[in-house]
């Protein structure tokens, strides 16, 4: 007989819903596939058809769950592909973080758009941005390294195995002080340019006072800035590249700790 019809109804729904659980956690916190852009219908779709190829890689419980455990376990399955996702999220943050600091040295602090990705208002550069590193996140296929990190975690933690352990909390502290690192990495040029443009108009200023400085540094910084930025962009595909992949290193390590 097939080992498959060897399962109890109760186990093999069971493993369904651990399946449909850790994807519905990464579904939620990683970007582009949890995006508010995406319409519920779209997620719902994918979120079963993931299971649908994730669930032979479950392993059924060795027996029957009550209602509160079961519960318990799901709530930890949703856990570990909440943090899949959550890690991803860290470098989206570093450059809305590097976009707001370059945008009030730019002068494009006042004015503001609709941020497709989350849907709330954000600075016209901050939206140029993510945008940007939102096409590189899908063009160098990390959405396919995520689903196949998540395939992955079945071997490594195993349904139920899930615990908060200090190592797994420090470490995952630890990481996040890298979304800081990260944004100004990302902003040092235009902050460092903006710096020495104020310098230099600040001694011009103050050798000719007739001199208009205000309406000169903000067309000055602007188009340093933007130049920069230009610049800089072209450097962002072998940037985020190693980021991404350091994120997802580091979330399979925080996952490794929290058992």
């Amino acid at each position: 007989m097939n080992a498959s019809f060897a399962i109890p109804i109760g186990q093999a729904v069971l493993v369904w819903m651990i399946a449909l659980a850790r994807v519905s956690g990464l579904l939620v916190s990683a970007p582009f596939l949890g995006s508010a852009s995406v319409p519920p219908r779209i997620k719902v779709g994918l979120a079963i058809l993931l299971t649908v190829f994730l669930v032979p890689l479950v392993h059924a419980p060795a027996s029957a769950l009550a209602a509160p455990a079961a519960a318990v376990l799901l709530a930890g399955e949703f856990a570990v592909g909440f943090l899949l996702g959550f890690t991803l999220q860290f470098f989206f943050d570093a450059v809305q973080l590097a976009g707001q600091m370059c945008g009030v040295q730019m002068g494009y602090s006042l004015a503001s758009v609709l941020n497709p990705d989350s849907q709330a208002d954000s600075t016209v550069l901050t939206t140029f941005c993510q945008l940007i590193v939102l096409v590189l996140f899908i063009q160098l296929s990390v959405p396919h390294w995520l689903l196949r990190g998540l395939g992955r975690s079945f071997d490594y933690l195993p349904p139920g195995s899930l615990s908060l352990t200090w190592p797994a909390a420090s470490a995952l502290l630890a990481f996040a002080t890298g979304m800081w690192v990260a944004g100004v990495q990302i902003a040092a040029p235009v902050l460092v340019a903006s710096l020495f443009a104020d310098v230099a108009l600040g001694f011009l200023g103050k050798a000719s006072p007739q001199f208009p400085v205000l309406f000169l540094g903000i067309s000055l910084k602007n188009m340093l800035g933007l130049g920069l930025l230009v610049g800089g962009v072209s450097l962002w595909p072998r940037f985020f590249d190693a980021r991404f992949e350091r994120a997802l290193e580091a979330s399979e390590r925080i996952l490794k700790l929290a058992r």
